[in-house]
């Protein structure tokens, strides 16, 4: 299956992979998460966008590679190392907004906006400040987060903190979930 992806990926998306392996993040998205990401971004035209963790910004070519040109993408890292990677390939689209900031602080400051599509990948808007986040996402809004399977990089504990996590998610009566045993486990939200 991901020859059949590498087919079809994001213009910026080798250089970046290359500049994140020799940057040694270690923390990116798989490419059959950042495939879906793409897919779902197409469902929302004229979409506001926010990812919270760029990283070196391989989610983030995918998310802006199905965006429509009317789209925009907010995306915060707290790395300038990593962020600058994501800049260097990805600066020149004018949809794509790259913030420089601690995530907790970001969605203090930035409570009012509203989102049609949110990624949480980092623990920002994930496993802290989730409800901040979640209000931040409109009616018919997609919420998105992975690696909710067990990673080999996971310290002790975290396993605990993902479950916890998913049964948060599980009580909402404001979200409809879907959780998918597939990549890294992926959970997507709906708002209702």
């Amino acid at each position: 299956m991901t020859e059949e992806i590498n087919q079809h990926l994001p213009t910026a998306y080798k250089e970046i992979d290359i500049a994140t392996k020799l940057s040694g993040f270690t923390m990116a998205s798989d490419i059959l998460t950042c495939s879906l990401l793409r897919t779902l971004a197409a469902s929302k035209p004229e979409g506001k966008f926010l990812e919270l963790g760029t990283g070196s910004g391989l989610s983030t070519s995918w998310i802006l590679d199905g965006m429509d040109n009317d789209s925009t993408l907010v995306s915060i890292d707290n790395d300038p190392g990593y962020l600058k990677i994501a800049s260097d390939h990805l600066g020149h689209d004018d949809r794509l907004s790259l913030v420089l900031a601690d995530g907790g602080e970001w969605l203090a400051e930035n409570w009012y906006q509203k989102f049609d599509y949110i990624f949480a990948d980092t623990w920002h808007g994930k496993y802290l400040l989730l409800n901040e986040a979640l209000a931040m996402l409109k009616k018919g809004g997609l919420y998105i987060i992975d690696d909710m399977l067990p990673q080999p990089n996971w310290p002790d504990g975290h396993n605990e903190k993902a479950k916890n996590l998913m049964a948060t998610l599980d009580a909402r009566k404001d979200l409809l979930i879907t959780k998918q045993v597939w990549a890294t486990g992926i959970i997507v939200a709906v708002k209702k």
